[in-house]
């Protein structure tokens, strides 16, 4: 396994970031985050995602009701959006509702990475802290992720919908809700396979873009841009292994939604803080102190 190399802060000064120390002072401070360094993409192997999943599982009943509480966002938007197909047949609530979700998305996931990074450095807890990490991202590059997210989001609405039309525009409809012979079709049958398929290499294209890329906007003051490519190049450096890992989540977080989204509020904060410690374990900064997770599991 290839993890974070041994590197020893200076024993006289605060590695910290905003400390004051040398390496503070060599790299630069801004909005509380480092600046300057290049980071290196690690090669990872099985028992990185499962260290990743087990300090996802600690964070998490460390401080739980912070995972609660961000998860009973994502909780309330889903009964909303079915409230509003079943309860009230409003359709067109659920593309506003829907939307929601990438805005909101980011600024949530920051929360658990804050929550994680904090309790990596033995850092209190407490609302103003945690809460104020995420306000002040509306200064940074979460906003432009977010715009980003959420113009991906609606490609993809409008790329199932132009699917929908070309598979089954000559073919008579039915009420699909109420009758799903007509994907029985050979005209049916083709829309679930192409859609299957392209949706799945639309979703493993914006996984790539964003698996490391939010966890390193939080901690390091760059541009998106080059969170994205990094994030881009460690998929395509550990290509199995993280495709593997996407689709894992994907899978836990469908599990999670089936007991009428109840199952959120564990396995969406555990993914998110094991998203923090599978980016510390993935991406290295040769100015950053020791992983403290790591020096954990090492001893």
């Amino acid at each position: 396994m290839t993890a974070f190399p041994d590197r020893k802060p200076d024993n006289d000064c605060d590695t910290r970031p905003g400390s004051g120390g040398r390496r503070g002072a060599q790299t630069g401070v801004v909005s509380g985050r480092l600046a300057g360094a290049k980071p290196e993409i690690m090669r990872l192997d099985a028992g990185d995602f499962r260290f990743a999943l087990a300090m996802g599982w600690r964070d998490f009943c460390a401080a739980p009701i912070w995972g609660i509480f961000f998860a009973l966002i994502y909780v309330l938007g889903g009964w909303l959006v079915f409230w509003a197909l079943t309860a009230q047949g409003q359709l067109w609530w659920t593309l506003p509702a829907a939307a929601g979700f990438p805005i909101l998305g980011p600024f949530i996931a920051c929360g658990l990475y804050e929550v994680s990074r904090r309790l990596e450095r033995g850092a209190p807890l407490d609302r103003a802290t945690v809460l104020g990490a995420i306000f002040a991202q509306k200064d940074g590059q979460i906003p432009s992720m977010a715009a980003l997210i959420v113009f991906y989001f609606l490609f993809w609405n409008f790329f199932a919908h132009m699917t929908f039309a070309l598979f089954m525009g000559n073919v008579t409809m039915t009420n699909v809700s109420q009758s799903l012979a007509v994907f029985m079709t050979p005209a049916g049958l083709g829309l679930l396979v192409f859609g299957t398929l392209s949706g799945a290499l639309i979703a493993a294209l914006l996984f790539s873009l964003t698996v490391v890329s939010l966890p390193m906007l939080l901690e390091r003051d760059i541009d998106y841009v080059t969170a994205m490519l990094t994030s881009l190049s460690l998929v395509r450096e550990n290509m199995l292994l993280m495709l593997a890992w996407g689709a894992f989540i994907a899978a836990l977080l469908f599990l999670a939604m089936l007991p009428g989204f109840l199952g959120l509020f564990v396995v969406l904060p555990v993914l998110g803080h094991a998203s923090w410690h599978l980016y510390r374990r993935a991406v290295a900064w040769p100015d950053a102190p020791p992983d403290a997770s790591h020096q954990t599991q090492s001893a």
